[in-house]
């Protein structure tokens, strides 16, 4: 791994009903996720089925998926993925109405900003970050 790289490449959420967790995801972003396909020389792949998050490559940050794969269950205890946020409150918000659970409301953590903690549609505890205010700085 390249020190001046950001540490993590991709990631992914692991869920039981890919439709729900589309939604869900969709809702509380207001993004749209992508089909991906099998990759290719795969002779047959019906699992993993893979919804990819908007990315672009050479940009910061990871690209990362909704993976519904056998034997791989959601649910909490996994690694804790943050999504950025301009205001992590909003999405903590939206993440109520659209069948998630807050876990922990927006907070503080000094000069980084605030995060959130939620659940997700399938039982995921994701992270929410937004950076400082510009008067906090």
């Amino acid at each position: 791994m390249n020190p001046k790289d950001n540490p993590v490449g991709w990631f992914e959420i692991y869920v039981d009903d890919l439709e729900r967790a589309k939604s869900f995801y969709e809702s509380v972003f207001a993004i749209k996720l992508e089909l991906l396909p099998c990759p290719e020389g795969s002779p047959d792949c019906p699992t993993p089925q893979m919804l990819q998050f908007p990315s672009d490559h050479p940009r910061p940050g990871a690209a990362g998926a909704l993976v519904k794969m056998e034997g791989m269950p959601p649910g909490p205890g996994g690694t804790l993925v943050y999504f950025s946020c301009e205001d992590c409150a909003i999405e903590a918000a939206r993440a109520q109405d659209s069948g998630g659970e807050l876990v922990q409301g927006k907070f503080p953590i000094g000069e980084y900003g605030f995060i959130a903690i939620i659940k997700d549609s399938e039982g995921n505890v994701i992270g929410l970050h937004s950076p400082p205010a510009e008067s906090d700085c």
